[in-house]
């Protein structure tokens, strides 16, 4: 990672292609545009998410897991490079296990919502599995290992578990559905 940005406007991509980290040009719709795009999404989300008052373990658990998304990123754009591996997928699961730990058992599904912290999670949630589906579609074309859509898939499910702890934290507990909702009292 020797060359940093010495300028942000190139007008290199104004054709719509843009460069990969191995020099290599490609359309800006290619699949794996799609999935660093996604990467860097769900990345911009945390960081609206670490805006949020939060208990210090999650912080430096978000903060520690942006790292690990800007350098999926840099995976992604480096072809048959590796930056991401197991051991940051049983990381995200040792998490798991810890936040989830302490929460109730589920009887029922979960509505994104309670505290703002807790919604922001859930949107992190939701775009971190649209990122997984971009990976396994770029996995479809070409060649993409294994561990990076693994920590994808490990991180929706965190953000899951995070918004319920969250809303705990906040003195809140989980926004429920309810099924028969409409019946005897919508008319």
């Amino acid at each position: 990672m020797g060359n940093r940005l010495s300028k942000i406007v190139t007008r290199t991509g104004d054709g719509g292609k843009t460069g990969l980290g191995d020099g290599a040009r490609v359309d800006k719709f290619s699949l794996r545009i799609i999935a660093i795009g996604e990467i860097d999404e769900t990345n911009s989300h945390i960081g609206v998410l670490l805006c949020e008052d939060l208990p210090p373990d999650v912080r430096a658990m978000l903060l520690d897991i942006q790292h690990d998304l800007f350098d999926l990123g840099g995976e992604l754009s480096m072809p048959r490079h590796t930056l991401l591996g197991d051991a940051q997928v049983a990381k995200l699961d040792d998490w798991l296990a810890h936040y989830n730990a302490d929460l109730p058992s589920l009887k029922e599904f979960i509505l994104p919502g309670g505290t703002r912290a807790a919604a922001l999670a859930h949107v992190v949630r939701t775009v971190s599995r649209r990122a997984e589906r971009a990976m396994v579609a770029l996995g479809a074309e070409e060649t993409v290992a294994p561990a990076p859509r693994q920590y994808v898939n490990r991180l929706s499910d965190l953000m899951f578990v995070l918004a319920r702890v969250l809303n705990r934290a906040a003195g809140g507990t989980d926004v429920l559905w309810k099924r028969d909702r409409a019946e005897g009292g919508a008319q």
